[in-house]
């Protein structure tokens, strides 16, 4: 999957490529301590790290940008990648200050929905902290059945966290 992403669009935001000058927007996002709380790393305190981060081919997924139709920087990051196959894993954040617009709602959907009926995907699962209220609802709310709760599945910055595995099958998709 490591593919260039297509450019998806949704009532109010492009969804296009990550491109040279977007970790400026997106450096709110990864240098709040208290943003990346139940990320699987610490705060970027280097605008350079974060910059290669950010643009790393070899992790094997790929990057979309939320940016407003009406102009502005992205305001959101998500992400797909698959080790399996007609499987697909999910990830996002949001950029401080745009919580409780529905941006993450509005987009994901337009990610799930083209992973579905344009990629025939099969499967999307994405793994959250069970902490990360907002983000959890937020799956809960698109759609997706929380399947699983693994103790201390993954050691971060703050030490051992638990997981909770959200899952969505193509035929349940209701986008």
């Amino acid at each position: 999957m490591t593919s260039q992403p297509p450019t998806l669009a949704t009532a109010r935001f492009t969804c296009r490529p990550l491109r040279q000058g977007d970790e400026a927007a997106l450096w709110p996002a990864f240098s709040d301590e208290e943003h990346l709380r139940y990320w699987s790393r610490g705060v970027f305190d280097d605008r350079g790290d974060l910059r290669e981060y950010l643009f790393d081919t070899g992790w094997g997924g790929r990057t979309w940008v939320c940016q407003p139709h009406d102009g502005g920087p992205p305001v959101f990051r998500m992400v797909a990648s698959s080790n399996i196959e007609q499987v697909a894993e999910i990830g996002y954040i949001l950029v401080p200050g745009n919580e409780g617009r529905g941006i993450a709602r509005e987009c994901l959907s337009a990610l799930i929905t083209h992973l579905f009926r344009h990629e025939h995907f099969h499967r999307i699962f994405a793994d959250v902290d069970p902490r990360n209220h907002r983000s959890n609802r937020l799956l809960e709310r698109l759609g997706f059945t929380r399947e699983a709760h693994l103790r201390h599945a993954m050691k971060t910055h703050t030490g051992w966290a638990d997981t909770w595995l959200w899952g969505l099958l193509a035929d349940e998709w209701q986008g």
